[in-house]
């Protein structure tokens, strides 16, 4: 088939899939778009890419930061439009306002103060689409239908990009030369972590409906959805089809999807996980994934020769060993934020993340913006917990996706950004489904 041709069948296929959710989420606003086209840019490549150019790492793109500038003013004008109690959402997310604080006070020290104020700045804008998906009227159906249309636009997309623009979808490993599938995401680990979501979230949607919380708008809604699902399962597997592209992501998938499958038990015997059982699985992952980069290796389960992959964790454990030492010299307080990747450090280490997000916090923000990423990550899951005993499918989608973004993020690096898209969606979960406000608060625009 003519690689445009299947564009434009991509693009009717994609307008059809959007056109289901607005029948089935008519209540959500026009601003909505907002956070939605923001969600759609943390998924996938820079806009300078699609473009034909790209800017320097610290710089970025004078296009891309001219279109989150406007993305940034167009919600904090649509929040100043509407009577959302900020204080109270402030409060509610007090570990959340300590810990961009704590971003912000780091500036101060770091090496590249102004170019780490802008990332600064990027990691705020998410802040303030999670408070926009909250003051909609209907703050959960609205932040489904986020999440739908991330699935629905970057899927579809993904899959015609690998074979009709492999230019824009395929790249070749830097040291391996092996091909990898990247689709709409700036690398092959972005369209990973777009693939475990989606496949996560449409099995969700499956099972809510199946339970009676969520009607279809039309008889076929559920099949058509189901093809989404085998294209997000087809891509996961890469090129060579194969669940072992990605270790790190079949782990976290598998563990979440049996996490998932345990909450459903203890939903169908009329139970609930305690608060505290479940934070100390937090807690534990977090312990875990922290001590991992410093002990050299999987220290308890060690699943990649399980997994068909080295011992080393396709050099990871080397990358580990050079970039601990650089902890050793600020423990504490790190190099300020977005301080530590710098031209110099990129060039000597040959790599731009620590392949652990935990790690990553460290260098960056030290121990003690790693605390208060923990907390912040605690009390999320706390609210889940509480959210369960309420709403069992909104509190099992947070508990599941918490899981899935601190297993990944033991050998790949998203934590430490908001931005990233699995760490956006904890954000806008932790933010969004507690909040519970009249629509005589809000102001449509």
């Amino acid at each position: 088939m003519p690689r445009y041709i299947a564009l434009f069948l991509c693009i009717g296929f994609v307008l059809f899939l959007l056109r289901l959710d607005r029948k089935q989420f008519p209540e959500v606003s026009v601003a909505l778009w907002i956070p939605t086209i923001w969600m759609l840019l943390a998924a996938s490549k820079p806009l300078a890419i699609w473009f034909g150019g790209i800017g320097a790492d610290e710089e970025g793109s004078l296009l891309d930061r001219v279109f989150l500038t406007v993305l940034l003013c167009a919600g904090v004008s649509v929040l100043a439009k509407r009577k959302l109690d900020l204080a109270k959402a402030l409060k509610e997310n007090a570990w959340l306002m300590l810990l961009i604080g704590y971003m912000f006070v780091s500036i101060s020290w770091s090496d590249i103060p102004f170019i780490s104020f802008k990332r600064w700045v990027k990691e705020s804008t998410a802040v303030v689409m999670a408070f926009l998906i909250l003051s909609e009227r209907e703050p959960r159906k609205a932040l489904e239908s986020v999440f739908r249309r991330t699935v629905y636009v970057l899927i579809p997309f993904s899959y015609i990009l690998i074979h009709y623009f492999p230019e824009y979808g395929r790249e070749y490993g830097r040291w391996s030369g092996l091909l990898m599938w990247t689709g709409v995401a700036l690398q092959k680990n972005g369209l990973v972590r777009l693939c475990m979501f989606s496949i996560f979230f449409v099995l969700w949607t499956f099972v809510r409906r199946r339970l009676g919380k969520d009607v279809s708008v039309l008889w076929y809604q559920t099949y058509v959805e189901a093809l989404v699902l085998g294209l997000a399962l087809y891509l996961f597997g890469g090129p060579h089809h194969s669940l072992t592209q990605s270790a790190t992501a079949t782990g976290a998938i598998a563990v979440t999807l049996a996490v998932f499958c345990w909450l459903l038990w203890k939903r169908k015997r009329s139970t609930a996980p305690s608060a505290a059982i479940l934070v100390v699985i937090m807690a534990f992952i977090i312990g875990y994934g922290t001590a991992t980069p410093f002990a050299g290796r999987l220290t308890i389960v060690d699943i990649s020769s399980a997994l068909g992959r080295d011992e080393t964790l396709t050099d990871r454990t080397e990358i580990w060993a050079e970039l601990v030492p650089f902890v050793m010299r600020e423990p504490i307080l790190g190099q300020g934020f977005g301080g530590f990747w710098t031209p110099e450090s990129r060039e000597a280490q040959e790599i731009s993340e620590a392949h652990s997000g935990y790690l990553d916090i460290i260098l960056e923000q030290g121990f003690f913006g790693l605390l208060l990423m923990t907390m912040f990550l605690l009390s999320s899951c706390g609210k889940a917990q509480r959210v369960m005993a309420q709403d069992f499918d909104w509190g099992a989608l947070w508990i599941c996706c918490l899981v899935m973004s601190l297993l990944h993020n033991i050998a790949e690096s998203s934590l430490n950004s908001l931005t990233s898209q699995l760490t956006a969606v904890v954000l806008f979960l932790t933010v969004v489904v507690p909040g519970s406000i009249s629509s005589r608060q809000r102001e449509e625009l």
